[in-house]
């Protein structure tokens, strides 16, 4: 199966993270835009805990089209929001606010990373297994 861009939407449950909502590419690098995407977040607004989505050909970063979509969310929910990238190699999480942002690797990644890499056809690679 070919690698492909996934996003899911994560809420807060009382039993800790939900997958509230998710969307696929055919494209390992790139998410066209999606109407119905842009009304879950909105439906979901008031449970959203953080938005990932995958990277399965690299990079282990922020995209320019990522860090347009963090400032547009953030500015229209008006609080911060998290947001995380699940690659290959690991998964790296950004808080992003109005007027800053602070990113952090991830060690202990949560249940729904594998998920996602699941969903992205993807695999964790052997440099990132040995750290593990």
């Amino acid at each position: 199966m070919n690698p492909r861009e996934v996003l899911f939407l994560i809420g807060r449950s009382r039993h800790g993270a939900a997958i509230l909502w998710s969307d696929a590419s055919d494209s390992p690098v790139r998410l066209p835009d999606s109407r119905a995407r842009w009304e879950a977040i909105w439906t979901h607004r008031e449970t959203l805990a953080e938005i990932a989505h995958s990277h399965p050909l690299g990079p282990d970063a922020f995209s320019a089209e990522d860090e347009s979509t963090m400032r547009a969310l953030v500015s229209a929910f008006g609080r911060p929001l998290l947001f995380s990238v699940v690659t290959p190699r690991g998964m790296v999480r950004r808080l992003t606010t109005l007027d800053s942002y602070s990113e952090t690797p991830v060690v202990a990644e949560p249940w729904w990373a594998d998920v996602l890499r699941l969903a992205s056809h993807i695999t964790l690679t052997n440099e990132t297994k040995e750290a593990s």
